[in-house]
């Protein structure tokens, strides 16, 4: 037996042994053939009654190599074992991998213990509420600033076929980063690849797991204190906004854009990012003063500013984080930040299925 049937194998056992009606008689690893074939085979009696579990394992349980694993799974068990019930196995299922399995009426258990396997009298169900490390590590992989240019270019236009060159081209990202990106896109079922390049076919779904692995981005946080108020503040904000970005770059954020964006929740302070220039136009233009208590701006000085590459113009001049930017970041504001985020993304971020 492979090594990675074996611990498969130990998993179901380790399962299985606790259910008191079942007695597993044995767990058998299937041969090398030319033809598909599953990778173990457990044979049960449940209140005398022989039954079999038919098996699959893939050492990567992202939806793209799991969908094919089930279409192989249940037409093997259609035509070699009608009575058995098909289990899909891996190190780790996402909840959007679990629920396919359940669509499709394969029984799963990962590696992590999460367990779904449902048949006669029995029923076997356990969720484990933490990802693996591993599924942390590659999640916050593909959304790092670099990646992060990739993909805000992507959701700007939804519907494009995107070759890597152009990807590269536009989000500034080389040519190999943009490649891993499309390959996380691909396997989590995100975007699928055509003839005329990579297509986003699940928006919302990238756009959710961004949301659910979201920090604010790396800069410091300073706050100030402006005298200025209603108009004179906009007309302020225009002057540094809108003059040459060659001499530095700021912008709208967090409640600040979306009042520009989809207006929604107003506070009494004003939000921007900026790069280290950016920040001397803001000082210069809002007439900004230190104020450790009592602040009405507060400027984010980015680490990265290529952030600020993706930054839109709702109204001449009033330089605004894009959409998505706006909506991850109002997504952790606290407050009324979380009822913000979801008004914005009704109005701006949907998407057709």
């Amino acid at each position: 037996m492979k090594e990675a049937d074996t611990l498969a194998g130990e998993a179901l056992w380790q399962l299985l042994e606790k259910i008191p009606i079942l007695e597993v008689q044995g767990i058998d690893a299937v041969g090398v053939s030319g033809d598909w074939e599953p990778d173990l085979i457990v044979r049960l009696l449940v209140d005398g009654r022989e039954h079999q579990l038919i098996c699959a394992y893939k050492s990567n349980g992202q939806p793209r190599y799991a969908r094919s694993a089930l279409l192989e799974l249940r037409d093997y068990v259609r035509h070699h074992a009608p009575q058995a019930t098909p289990v899909f196995i891996a190190p780790y299922l996402s909840p959007a991998v679990r629920q396919l399995c359940d669509e499709k009426g394969v029984g799963y258990l990962d590696l992590e213990g999460n367990a779904h396997i449902v048949f006669g009298s029995v029923f076997i169900e356990r969720i484990v509420a933490e990802k693996p490390v591993a599924e942390q590590r590659a999640l916050k992989s593909l959304f790092r600033p670099k990646s992060a240019q990739v993909l805000r270019a992507m959701l700007r236009e939804p519907d494009r076929a995107w070759r890597v060159t152009e990807l590269s081209a536009i989000s500034g990202v080389s040519l190999g980063h943009v490649s891993n990106v499309r390959t996380g896109l691909i396997d989590r079922e995100w975007a699928h690849s055509a003839d005329n390049g990579l297509i986003l076919s699940e928006p919302d779904a990238l756009l959710d797991a961004w949301q659910q692995s979201y920090t604010a981005p790396l800069g410091e946080r300073l706050r100030f204190y402006t005298s200025l108020h209603g108009s004179a503040l906009e007309d302020a904000a225009h002057q540094a906004l809108s003059t040459n970005p060659s001499a530095g770059r700021a912008a709208f954020a967090s409640f600040s854009a979306a009042q520009w964006l989809a207006p929604y929740a107003r506070t009494g302070t004003h939000y921007f990012f900026a790069d280290n220039e950016g920040l001397h136009k803001l000082q210069a233009a809002l007439k900004l003063t230190d104020s450790p208590k009592g602040e009405n701006v507060v400027v984010t000085v980015l680490k990265d500013s290529g952030l600020l590459a993706d930054s839109v113009e709702p109204a001449p001049g009033m330089v605004c984080t894009s959409p998505v930017q706006t909506y991850l970041d109002l997504s952790i504001a606290g407050e009324r930040g979380a009822e913000a985020a979801d008004h914005l993304r009704k109005t701006l971020l949907s998407w057709p299925k």
